[in-house]
């Protein structure tokens, strides 16, 4: 029996070791260093993470265990080849995952949880923002640290096994390391069971992460994903309800000012990849990076206090285009069943009339965007597959937007139909990894990428106002998401959903500033209202236009957490650790009730759908 618990516990250590020595590696590849970590902070992670790691660890132990126990009893042959099988598969599985967490954390800042399905379908676009060396370097430390981890729990193997003397005495003592192993698992013996904000410590929300063991955050968002309507579930059904109706949403007043010289215009929706307020002149962000932006917004119509809805273009796109709202672990694009049920703007101009097409230059399938599309009003999709494959190869994503804002303009040009028409545009160059034919700002290339865009929706705009289509054409740009730019500017801070929507064409009536606070889900109702369409069906998008829009404020979430911002200021909460990230510049319970009975609604709407 001796041997029996020894191999338990070598096994078990072996796993909370690897746990461990990952955490710092995590913080070491991510950064710490330039983000201030000291040697205790990494000490602060390694206890404060423990937790996880031993619910992890014991997870992965009780097969063993219960192979143990029945082996006290039973001779079970073949005992080498499945401890060396089952040890293989978890020395894979398990380095796949913190690998891949470290890396994905530069890009998303936030660890690895259910949300990596919504991508991984489509290995193509999740391989976009990164270089062949890196995926090779990548892939090679996979495997390294699988086979290291795979010869590790080979030396803690049940190789010879002495029968056991004493078999009840054995299997009670088996029995009580179970109950300890579960206790692991249960992470204690308190009210609350095993969960991610278990072991947030810090207001430093890098210190946060580093802290939360990757499989436990994956596997532990995988079993909550799918029961929308018992997500946050903050209020009883008659509160919940009587804070959403104070929200103004639902108010279909007529316009009470007039942006649209023209009544049933030409509606083309340039979504742009990550132009986040900070780099867009007007808006007060990097000076000489949207020259061409800038201008349009003095000719057009500049929403000056707009905010984006989520982090990511799949989520983006329908906030955008559906007025829907975001989530933070749950990509509604990647839900057929459920997006199917969406209105959207090209489903209500094509009710009217309108010829609706829809282009990206990359992977129309990634993230299903090609079903959204299609299933919510789109008659034609058009994808990389379009264009030859030299264009498929000048950008990450697929084709450049030199390439496809020409190919834009030829489609709008030589159309033969004779209804109005609605298209969506879908930009792809300014994205990780930031590579484009343009190098007006050669010492930062994200910044380059941004003026590259600009540079390209500069070109196209001039072309098409020496058309005739020009006059009665609205283009409105608008983008997926913001941008953490400086790297620093963290989800708490709402600079980071800042982004600029501008109304331009010859379909607008005039220069105009609108500077109330509105969300990119308020896009549609706005531009049905103005064009004299219905909007009732888009409930969680307002008329920011209406005399019935009196209370102005913006919603956005992200992986863990969401933010409210009105006039009175911001808040933005910890969904996971249950706390207040930021509340400025005064504590605000109303906001914080608003935004979390906000929430709330959108998930009893989505798991109503």
């Amino acid at each position: 029996m001796k041997e029996r618990l020894l191999f338990l516990s070598k096994f078990y250590a072996t796993l909370v070791a690897f746990f461990l020595v990952a955490k710092p590696l995590f913080m070491l590849y991510n950064g710490a260093v330039g983000r201030g970590c000291s040697v205790t902070d990494v000490a602060a992670v390694l206890w404060h993470g423990l937790p996880l790691d031993l619910a992890t660890a014991g997870y992965l132990t009780a097969l063993p265990l219960l192979a143990t126990l029945v082996g006290t009893w039973v001779r079970l042959p073949w005992v080498r080849p499945v401890y060396l099988a089952y040890s293989a598969v978890i020395s894979l599985f398990l380095s796949l995952i913190f690998v891949g967490d470290a890396c994905l954390y530069e890009f998303w800042d936030f660890k690895l949880d259910a949300t990596i399905f919504n991508y991984i379908d489509s290995p193509r676009g999740v391989a976009a923002s990164v270089s062949v060396g890196y995926l090779v370097a990548g892939f090679s430390v996979v495997l390294l640290v699988a086979a290291g981890l795979f010869l590790a729990l080979r030396a803690c193997g049940p190789f010879f096994m002495p029968r056991v003397r004493r078999r009840v005495a054995g299997t009670l003592f088996l029995l009580l390391a179970g109950g300890f192993l579960f206790l692991g698992i249960r992470g204690g013996t308190g009210r609350s069971t095993a969960n991610v904000g278990m072991v947030y410590f810090s207001t430093n929300q890098f210190l946060n992460h580093s802290a939360v063991n990757p499989a436990f955050s994956l596997f532990y968002s995988m079993q909550k994903a799918e029961d929308f309507s018992s997500e946050c579930n903050f209020f009883p059904e008659a509160k919940r309800a009587e804070i959403f109706s104070s929200l103004g949403y639902g108010l279909t007043g007529a316009p009470a000012d007039t942006l649209l010289a023209v009544r049933r215009p030409n509606v083309l929706v340039v979504i742009m990849e990550g132009m986040g307020a900070p780099f867009v002149g007007c808006l007060g962000g990097r000076p000489g990076t949207t020259p061409h932006i800038d201008h349009l917004a003095r000719e057009g119509v500049l929403f000056t206090r707009c905010y984006a809805n989520s982090f990511r273009t799949d989520r983006g796109t329908v906030c955008t285009l559906s007025g829907y709202p975001s989530f933070p672990t749950t990509s509604v694009m990647k839900l057929p069943g459920k997006s199917r049920t969406l209105p959207s703007i090209a489903r209500t101009l094509r009710g009217a009339g309108y010829a609706t097409e829809f282009l990206y230059g990359g992977d129309i399938n990634f993230t299903n965007m090609q079903s959204y599309f299609l299933s919510t009003g789109y008659e034609r999709t058009h994808g990389d597959t379009e264009f030859t494959a030299e264009e498929r190869r000048t950008h990450g994503w697929g084709v450049t937007d030199r390439i496809t804002f020409d190919r834009l303009f030829d489609m709008l040009t030589r159309r033969t139909d004779p209804r109005p028409w609605h298209v969506g545009f879908l930009t792809l160059a300014s994205h990780e990894p930031w590579k484009v034919p343009y190098n007006r700002i050669p010492d930062d290339e994200r910044a380059n990428a941004m003026a590259y865009l600009d540079d390209c929706i500069g070109r196209f705009t001039e072309r098409l106002r020496r058309t005739p289509l020009w006059d009665n054409t609205l283009i409105v740009l608008i983008p997926d998401h913001g941008i953490p730019y400086p790297d620093t500017l963290a989800e708490s801070n709402p600079e980071r959903w800042h982004i600029p929507m501008v109304w331009t064409g010859g379909a607008v009536k005039g220069p105009r500033v609108v500077s109330k606070i509105c969300n990119q889900t308020d896009l549609p109702a706005t531009l049905l209202a103005q064009m004299g369409l219905p909007h009732a069906e888009f409930r969680f998008s307002r008329n920011v236009t209406s005399s019935t829009y009196r209370y102005p404020f913006a919603f956005h979430t992200w992986g863990t957490g969401f933010g409210f911002i009105d006039d009175t200021g911001f808040t933005t909460f910890d969904l996971t650790a249950g706390r207040m990230l930021s509340d400025s510049p005064s504590p605000s319970p109303l906001r914080l009730e608003r935004g979390k009975a906000l929430l709330q609604t959108c998930y009893d709407d989505l798991g109503a759908r």
